[in-house]
Parts: structure tokens; C-alpha cells; sequence
């Protein structure tokens, strides 16, 4: 497969596998086409023009000619320049490698990261949160975010792999929405009762048994594991973690249990006054699930695949 091909791939994965409807989907990129076309000649210059093709601003193609054949990709979640002189270092010892795959985003992918938690409204939505109230709640995280990461120095890693010529991209929300999908679906058949059953069925899963060998989760962080599930609300997407707010939002629309990757204290303190069980089915666990579950696709295409920097390869 070409690099592009990969991209494309993985934005049609992505899409497939989207908490939104797909007219959803469709109608954020004509809003982004009405933002294009409203700009001068000179501000259409610098508007990043995959946003008419693409939803998803954290993942991108970051270096490379995107009709190179790749046969064989080092794959990592967090790819950054010592992961890049890793790849070098294999390469010295005549391993060869077509392309260095991240799951974290990085260079303007990692500047985008706060676009795409626009998602986050419509899963509220679903879940019983008015629209406008789910807007209003996201509306001061999402800034939060957009300028949390405007001080960082961004293209790090994507400088190593332009020095060290290797094909560089990162694939954030689709792999997101792949394991969002995955558990949805895993919940729904299985009809878990109380929370110790949900931690029961996270447990059947390879990439939580590992996790849990190190113990970094499934873990219980409000709750316990008697308690009644109840609705229960898989949030895996969304570029990263909402607003505190939503908490109080979440117990009026009657969601009884969260399932999440990672949970920062103010939030956790936030579910517990309201009420809501919270498990934490792991950070590295949970993005490796995503992970993978596209890599499948590609080895089914016939590319051979390297893993490091925290992602553990199950296949499927």
C-alpha cells in the first residue's frame, strides 16, 4: 500500500466508526468547505486544506511523499524523536522500515488536537444532554485545550524524521473510535449488570490483561464493583478529556457508569458528587485496542508490522 493510501484508509475507518452519524460527519466538512471559501486568496494560502477531506485534525501525514510504498511500519503510541532515532538505529542494523506510525498526535496534528472534540457535543447529545447545553459545557474546555497547546514546540519529532528520512504520520481519533465501537458493541451483547461485571468483560480482552499485570487498570476510581452499572457511557473518543461540567449533565440524561482511558482528579471528584461510577479501563491498554484493530487491516494487506513505545500488537 501507499502512504496515502494508509491515510485514506484510516480516515474511512475512522468515519465508519464515528459516534456521530455519518450525515454528521459530512455536514462538520461542509462547514469547514463555508469556512474555506469565505477566506481572501492570501488566508486560503494558509488553511489547512485537508480539513475538507478529513474530520479528524489529529491525524495526519507529517513527513513524507504520500506515493511511497510501505511494507513495513514501526508502530508506537507515543512516536517522538528518540522513538524516530530508535527506528534509525533498527534501520543501522538492517531492518528496514517504510514508515514510522504514532497514535498520539505530533507536529500540526498535535496543534489540532482541540478540533476534533467538537465530537464530544454529539456523544453528550446521544446520550439525552441537550445539544445547546452540550455545547455551552464544551465550549470553555475545548478553548482550554486549543490554548494549552499553543506554547509547545510541536514539530520535534516531525524534525527527526525529515533529518533522518523516514515516512512519519499519526492516526489519533479514528483508532479512538475503532475501540469506542469495539466496547460499545462488546457492552451491548453482554448486558453487564453491576460494574464488577463490566471489569469482568474488559478482562476477556488481551490488552486489558496485560495492563492489569502491571496494574495499570481496569481499575475502579468511583464506585465499587457492586454497584449497579446502568447506563453506561464508553468514552473513548474525542481527542481528550471534556469538561467537569458534564458530570451533573450526565446524571440528569441517567448515565449510571463511565468507562474512559484516563480520568485528571477534578473530574473524578465531579462523578463522584454526582454519582456516577467511573472504571478506568487503562490509558496504554485502551489506545493499543484502537491500535491494532487497524493494524489488522493493513496486515491483511500484506504489511508487516513493528511495534514499540507502549503498544502491545494483538491480532485479530
Amino acid at each position: 500500500m501507499r502512504l496515502i493510501d494508509i491515510y485514506q484508509k484510516f480516515i474511512s475507518l475512522g468515519k465508519e466508526n464515528d459516534p456521530r452519524p455519518l450525515a454528521e460527519v459530512e455536514k462538520y466538512l461542509a462547514r469547514a468547505a463555508k469556512e474555506y471559501e469565505k477566506l481572501g486568496e492570501e488566508e486560503k494560502e494558509y488553511f489547512d486544506k485537508e480539513r475538507l477531506t478529513n474530520p479528524y485534525g489529529d491525524t495526519r501525514i507529517l513527513n513524507g511523499v504520500p506515493e511511497t510504498e510501505v511494507k513495513r511500519i514501526l508502530a508506537g503510541i507515543d512516536m517522538e524523536a528518540q522513538e524516530i532515532l530508535l527506528a534509525d538505529r533498527l534501520r543501522e542494523k538492517g531492518e528496514k522500515i517504510d514508515l514510522v506510525l504514532a497514535h498520539h498526535p505530533e507536529g500540526k496534528a498535535l496543534v489540532n488536537l482541540f478540533r476534533v472534540m467538537g465530537l464530544q457535543e454529539d456523544v453528550l447529545a446521544q446520550l439525552g444532554v441537550p445539544i445547546n447545553v452540550a455545547e455551552g459545557v464544551l465550549a470553555s474546555r475545548i478553548s482550554e485545550v486549543e490554548r494549552g497547546l499553543m506554547p509547545l514546540n510541536h514539530n520535534r519529532s516531525v524534525d527527526a524524521a525529515r533529518l533522518l528520512n523516514f515516512p512519519f504520520m499519526c492516526v489519533h481519533t479514528p483508532a479512538d473510535n475503532m475501540v469506542n465501537t469495539f466496547l460499545e458493541k462488546l457492552f451491548a451483547e453482554k448486558q453487564p449488570e453491576t460494574v464488577g461485571d463490566v471489569v469482568k468483560i474488559l478482562m476477556t480482552i488481551p490488552e486489558y490483561q496485560a495492563s492489569h499485570q502491571i496494574n495499570a487498570g481496569p481499575k475502579v476510581f468511583v464506585g465499587k464493583e457492586s454497584n449497579r452499572a446502568g447506563k453506561i457511557f464508553v468514552d473513548m473518543t474525542g481527542g481528550t478529556s471534556g469538561s467537569e461540567d458534564a458530570f451533573a449533565k450526565l446524571a440528569i440524561a441517567g448515565v449510571g457508569t463511565i468507562v474512559g482511558m484516563h480520568m485528571g482528579e477534578k473530574h473524578r471528584k465531579e462523578a463522584e458528587k454526582n454519582h456516577i461510577n467511573v472504571l478506568i479501563a487503562g490509558h496504554m491498554a485502551s489506545d493499543s485496542l484502537g491500535v491494532n484493530l487497524l493494524l489488522d487491516v493493513l496486515e491483511r494487506e500484506g504489511i508487516e508490522v513493528i511495534t514499540c513505545s507502549g503498544l502491545r500488537r494483538v491480532k485479530r
